[in-house]
């Protein structure tokens, strides 16, 4: 199973509507949450994953720093690949919010696209395609960061204790504990 911060992750998703100048559209974000360490765990900036001591939610045994997350990021605008690829950069936003710093070893993928050009399966003419002009483009990556830093919290928050191979248990994370560490500390 997948592990995000020493607890059980898995898979996570989360969208925003973004209103820009060019129009409303949507950008989602769908995370495969298998990464990073307990104490780098951050919520709304604060270090949450310092006060789940390893004596009281036991980290996972055979841990290893190798591990990975996959982010994909879709929207209906109509936007060209040099501004997807604009988009899959920001995701890192969103993870760093929550605390993933890209570890040595780590193989994370960061992917976008988008729909909002259709496009004729064949054509013998030039096509035209409609683009989000670039200084409005703000919206879009601040959309993208929030979004993925939902998706991934949304992973951990779904996610489900899992006894496995052996015995091998990767808990959960307390979301009462959670909620009291909010009350406490927003």
């Amino acid at each position: 199973g997948m592990i995000c911060h020493d607890f059980k992750g898995g898979i996570g998703t989360s969208s925003r509507l973004v209103e820009s100048k060019s129009g409303t559209y949507t950008v989602g974000a769908l995370v495969q949450s298998n990464y990073g360490d307990r104490s780098h765990l951050r919520v709304r900036g604060y270090p949450v994953g310092q006060e789940f001591p390893h004596d009281v939610v036991p980290i996972p045994r055979d841990k290893t720093n190798l591990s990975s997350i996959i982010v994909v990021v879709a929207t209906d605008a109509p936007l060209l690949p040099f501004q997807c690829k604009r988009l899959a950069q920001r995701a890192t936003v969103g993870l760093a919010r929550v605390g993933g710093v890209g570890h040595n070893g780590s193989g994370d993928i960061f992917l976008a696209f988008a729909t909002g050009n259709h496009l004729p399966a064949k054509s013998s003419e030039p096509i035209p395609v409609a683009q989000v002009p670039n200084h409005h483009m703000d919206p879009f990556f601040e959309a993208t960061a929030e979004a993925v830093e939902e998706a991934i919290l949304n992973a951990l928050a779904m996610a489900e204790t899992m006894v496995g191979f052996q015995g091998r248990t990767v808990h959960a994370i307390p979301l009462d504990a959670l909620a009291q560490i909010a009350q406490r500390s927003w």
